[in-house]
């Protein structure tokens, strides 16, 4: 435990900012911290493999993908679909199977039961001048599974065969067909993917690698340069980047036409892009990290 100000030794009020300094000191309670700038992707980088991508495709949702990293994402939840389905079709023949075996059984037993039932229905001969005392009332024991049968429920031990517990094998769920985003966990297909054209800067700078460069790409059409600050987005017939800045002054108000092919575009045809992340409020929603401890009860 920390000690009180300088001018707060008297005092009983628990400060946050002590509270604070406790709580990173101990291992007792959760600690929150916020996420800057360089915890965050960058906004051309690939959402799998957190690198710059150099053949960047784009989901419908705005999520931005390396090509060769999401093809071989969507050929490995196929395969698992796949070997999941294998095992669904084994299990649910199993259980037909089971199900077959157990409606055999009852038929037999159902035949059994009448034909044991036909056997007792025998005329008795007549006794009637037979004495009492002839008579001899033999008592019938009943046998040791019997027994168990009638009290099973109080036998006191675990190893006798017919209370011993099995263990049965969990049950497989129909798996889904469909291979999922794994950033918006909505149906993703290699026939959605939209191949991607950044623009570069035009710069003299020419030993110095694309992926060093700070600044590296620009609006198709304003040339101003893209970042995480800059809203941006995708056109879906050439694949264009430009910002929504330019969508809103200039392809909106130009009768939706391209600003380069001059083809006619629809609100669909504009893809806003995710943004990595900027480290400010206002341009991201989940910023704030936690890390959950126990918690000291006083």
């Amino acid at each position: 435990m920390t000690r009180h100000g300088k001018n707060a030794t008297a005092s009983s009020v628990y400060s946050y900012h002590e509270k604070q300094k406790d709580t990173e000191q101990s291992s007792y309670g959760t600690q929150a911290a916020r996420l800057g700038k360089d915890s965050v992707k960058d906004f051309d980088a690939c959402c799998l493999t957190l690198q710059p991508c150099r053949n960047p495709v784009v989901t419908p949702h705005g999520y931005l993908y390396e090509k060769e990293a999401i093809l071989e994402y969507i050929v490995h939840k196929k395969r698992l679909l796949a070997k999941q389905s294998k095992l669904y079709d084994k299990q649910r023949k199993q259980e037909e199977k089971e199900m077959k075996e157990l409606a055999q059984a009852e038929h037999r037993s159902k035949v059994e039961k009448f034909m044991k039932h036909e056997k007792s229905i025998v005329s008795k001969s007549n006794e009637a001048f037979k004495t009492k005392t002839e008579e001899k009332t033999v008592e019938i024991k009943p046998s040791t599974s019997q027994v168990f049968d009638k009290y099973d429920k109080n036998v006191p031990s675990f190893w006798i065969p017919a209370l011993t517990p099995q263990a049965k094998e969990a049950k497989i769920k129909k798996p889904d067909s469909k291979v999922y985003c794994p950033m918006s966990n909505k149906p993703i297909k290699m026939k959605d993917l939209i191949p991607v054209k950044f623009t570069p800067i035009a710069d003299r700078d020419k030993k110095t690698s694309m992926i060093s460069k700070k600044d590296r790409w620009m609006c198709a059409v304003t040339h101003d340069t893209l970042g995480n600050s800059v809203p941006s987005a995708v056109l879906r017939s050439t694949g264009d980047v430009v910002t929504l800045e330019c969508v809103d002054k200039i392809i909106r108000k130009n009768g939706m036409r391209h600003p380069v092919t001059d083809e006619v575009m629809s609100e669909n045809d504009i893809i806003p892009l995710t943004r990595g992340g900027t480290g400010f409020a206002s341009t991201n929603e989940v910023l704030d990290s936690k890390s959950y401890r126990p918690v000291i009860m006083a």
